[in-house]
Protein backbone atom coordinates (compact mmCIF):
# COMPACT_ATOMS: atom_id res chain seq x y z
CA UNK A 1 0.00 0.00 0.00
CA UNK A 2 1.23 3.49 -0.89
CA UNK A 3 2.70 5.68 2.27
CA UNK A 4 1.98 8.90 1.88
CA UNK A 5 4.30 11.82 3.91
CA UNK A 6 2.10 15.30 4.08
CA UNK A 7 5.10 18.14 5.37
CA UNK A 8 3.94 21.49 5.51
CA UNK A 9 6.17 24.20 6.81
CA UNK A 10 6.23 27.71 7.55
CA UNK A 11 6.45 30.18 10.50
CA UNK A 12 2.51 29.95 12.28
CA UNK A 13 3.78 33.77 13.58
CA UNK A 14 3.96 35.48 10.60
CA UNK A 15 0.18 35.38 9.84
CA UNK A 16 -0.42 33.25 6.13
CA UNK A 17 3.83 31.80 5.96
CA UNK A 18 1.84 29.37 8.89
CA UNK A 19 -0.65 27.84 6.13
CA UNK A 20 1.71 24.88 5.69
CA UNK A 21 1.60 24.38 9.68
CA UNK A 22 -2.17 24.87 10.11
CA UNK A 23 -2.76 22.16 7.18
CA UNK A 24 -1.05 19.89 8.95
CA UNK A 25 -3.16 20.63 11.66
CA UNK A 26 -5.99 20.29 9.24
CA UNK A 27 -4.51 16.42 8.11
CA UNK A 28 -3.96 15.38 11.25
CA UNK A 29 -7.52 15.86 12.45
CA UNK A 30 -8.72 14.33 9.10
CA UNK A 31 -6.63 11.31 9.61
CA UNK A 32 -7.62 10.56 13.85
CA UNK A 33 -11.37 11.45 12.52
CA UNK A 34 -10.92 9.24 9.22
CA UNK A 35 -8.39 6.14 11.44
CA UNK A 36 -6.20 6.41 8.35
CA UNK A 37 -2.76 4.73 9.01
CA UNK A 38 -0.91 5.28 6.21
CA UNK A 39 -0.55 8.87 5.40
CA UNK A 40 2.19 10.99 8.25
CA UNK A 41 2.27 14.23 8.69
CA UNK A 42 5.44 16.18 9.68
CA UNK A 43 5.86 20.18 9.80
CA UNK A 44 8.70 22.12 10.00
CA UNK A 45 9.86 26.52 9.80
CA UNK A 46 12.11 25.32 6.95
CA UNK A 47 13.26 22.65 4.82
CA UNK A 48 16.52 21.20 5.55
CA UNK A 49 19.14 18.79 4.46
CA UNK A 50 18.07 16.06 7.03
CA UNK A 51 14.75 15.79 5.32
CA UNK A 52 16.17 13.52 2.79
CA UNK A 53 16.31 11.01 5.14
CA UNK A 54 12.72 11.65 6.39
CA UNK A 55 11.13 11.64 2.70
CA UNK A 56 13.11 8.36 1.85
CA UNK A 57 10.68 5.93 3.63
CA UNK A 58 7.71 7.19 1.39
CA UNK A 59 6.21 6.67 -1.74
CA UNK A 60 4.53 9.78 -2.15
CA UNK A 61 5.55 13.28 -0.37
CA UNK A 62 3.18 16.44 -0.70
CA UNK A 63 4.71 19.64 0.73
CA UNK A 64 2.44 22.06 1.63
CA UNK A 65 3.62 25.88 1.94
CA UNK A 66 2.39 29.29 1.80
CA UNK A 67 2.82 30.69 -1.56
CA UNK A 68 3.41 34.38 -3.11
CA UNK A 69 3.15 32.78 -6.76
CA UNK A 70 0.81 33.90 -8.78
CA UNK A 71 -1.61 31.31 -8.29
CA UNK A 72 -5.51 30.74 -8.09
CA UNK A 73 -6.38 29.97 -4.87
CA UNK A 74 -3.80 26.59 -4.75
CA UNK A 75 -1.64 24.34 -6.97
CA UNK A 76 -0.26 21.63 -6.86
CA UNK A 77 2.87 21.03 -8.92
CA UNK A 78 5.22 17.83 -9.02
CA UNK A 79 8.63 18.65 -7.96
CA UNK A 80 11.43 17.72 -10.64
CA UNK A 81 14.90 17.09 -8.91
CA UNK A 82 16.86 18.24 -12.06
CA UNK A 83 16.18 22.00 -10.51
CA UNK A 84 17.82 20.90 -7.67
CA UNK A 85 19.00 24.28 -5.92
CA UNK A 86 20.21 25.27 -2.21
CA UNK A 87 19.66 28.91 -0.77
CA UNK A 88 22.64 29.45 1.74
CA UNK A 89 21.18 32.67 2.35
CA UNK A 90 18.36 31.72 3.98
CA UNK A 91 19.54 28.44 5.41
CA UNK A 92 16.90 26.21 4.17
CA UNK A 93 16.95 24.40 0.47
CA UNK A 94 14.32 23.66 -1.81
CA UNK A 95 11.85 20.66 -2.14
CA UNK A 96 13.86 20.01 -5.44
CA UNK A 97 17.23 20.01 -3.45
CA UNK A 98 15.54 17.29 -0.78
CA UNK A 99 14.14 15.31 -3.76
CA UNK A 100 18.10 15.01 -5.29
CA UNK A 101 19.29 14.38 -2.12
CA UNK A 102 16.89 11.51 -1.51
CA UNK A 103 17.68 10.23 -4.52
CA UNK A 104 21.95 10.63 -4.36
CA UNK A 105 22.56 9.22 -1.01
CA UNK A 106 19.17 6.66 -0.29
CA UNK A 107 18.59 5.54 -3.48
CA UNK A 108 14.77 5.97 -2.80
CA UNK A 109 12.30 8.47 -5.48
CA UNK A 110 9.51 8.98 -3.93
CA UNK A 111 6.71 11.13 -6.36
CA UNK A 112 6.84 14.24 -4.31
CA UNK A 113 4.81 17.61 -4.90
CA UNK A 114 4.48 20.91 -4.12
CA UNK A 115 1.12 21.78 -2.66
CA UNK A 116 1.00 25.77 -3.44
CA UNK A 117 -1.00 27.93 -1.32
CA UNK A 118 -1.78 31.72 -1.97
CA UNK A 119 -0.74 33.30 0.80
CA UNK A 120 -0.96 37.07 1.36
CA UNK A 121 0.34 38.84 4.69
CA UNK A 122 3.38 38.05 6.53
CA UNK A 123 3.15 40.40 9.44
CA UNK A 124 4.79 39.68 13.24
CA UNK A 125 0.29 37.66 13.77
CA UNK A 126 -0.47 33.92 14.81
CA UNK A 127 -3.61 33.94 13.03
CA UNK A 128 -4.55 33.81 9.06
CA UNK A 129 -5.68 36.45 7.05
CA UNK A 130 -9.44 35.32 5.66
CA UNK A 131 -8.74 35.40 1.58
CA UNK A 132 -5.60 32.54 2.97
CA UNK A 133 -8.01 30.71 5.32
CA UNK A 134 -10.26 30.34 2.38
CA UNK A 135 -7.43 28.84 0.04
CA UNK A 136 -6.34 26.39 2.86
CA UNK A 137 -10.04 24.89 3.02
CA UNK A 138 -10.49 24.47 -0.55
CA UNK A 139 -6.61 23.32 -1.04
CA UNK A 140 -7.09 20.83 1.99
CA UNK A 141 -10.30 19.50 0.20
CA UNK A 142 -8.68 19.11 -3.06
CA UNK A 143 -6.00 17.35 -1.34
CA UNK A 144 -7.71 14.37 0.72
CA UNK A 145 -9.86 13.40 -2.95
CA UNK A 146 -5.93 13.69 -4.35
CA UNK A 147 -4.70 11.25 -1.42
CA UNK A 148 -7.33 8.75 -0.90
CA UNK A 149 -6.76 7.99 -5.02
CA UNK A 150 -3.24 7.88 -4.55
CA UNK A 151 -4.20 5.15 -1.89
CA UNK A 152 -6.17 3.15 -3.81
Amino acid sequence: MNKILIYGYGNPGRQDDGLGARFVELADEWLVKEQITNIVTDCNYQLNVEDSAVIADYDTVIFVDASVADVEGYKLEEVIPDNATIEFTMHAVSTAYVLDLCRKIYHKNPTTYVLHIKAYEFDFKEELTDKAAENLKAAFEFIKEFVLEKLK
